[in-house]
């Protein structure tokens, strides 16, 4: 890890009851994603289609200038269809509440989450606000306004 990587408080939100679910971390050493687990008292059965906040029992204070992006687990979603449903979703620096993973079933089958299931990741990464100036006209470029599909590939 970097000497200018950013320093990322966090809190346990029920540390008596939550004491077990381990705090986000990075499961390799180039990892960009550190896995975020479930705090849930009691499994939580996902039918397909459903859609269902879990808690993670955390919260944290970001730096000025970072924000926290919460991305699916490359494996809940090819394995079983459960994936986010605001993907990926936004932590912003001056969110103190509760983390919690805003999931999706897109699967055929029900899924059941168990407590301490690894549900998603969380990415830090550098944000800047811009400025915005309204032009009554944009400067033309190739692309222009083709959108969707426009290159072609």
């Amino acid at each position: 890890m970097s000497d200018e990587a950013p320093i990322i408080y966090i809190q346990r939100l029920r540390p008596q009851l939550d004491a077990d679910i381990p705090i986000p971390e990075y499961m390799t050493l180039q990892s960009a994603g550190m896995d975020i687990c479930a705090a849930i008292p009691d499994d939580v059965i996902l039918q397909p289609g459903d859609i269902q906040k879990i808690p993670t029992g955390f919260a944290m204070a970001l730096p000025p200038g970072h924000e926290a992006q919460i991305r699916p687990r490359s494996g809940l979603a090819v394995q079983h269809g459960i994936t986010l449903i605001n993907s990926p979703g936004t932590v912003d620096a001056d969110y103190r509440g509760e983390i919690q993973i805003a999931l999706i079933n897109h699967g055929r089958k029900p899924f059941t989450i168990h407590r301490r299931d690894r549900i998603a990741q969380i990415v830090i990464a550098r944000v800047c606000q811009a400025r915005l100036i309204e032009r009554p006209t944009l400067e033309q470029t190739g692309r222009n306004t083709g959108g969707f599909g426009h290159t072609g590939r």
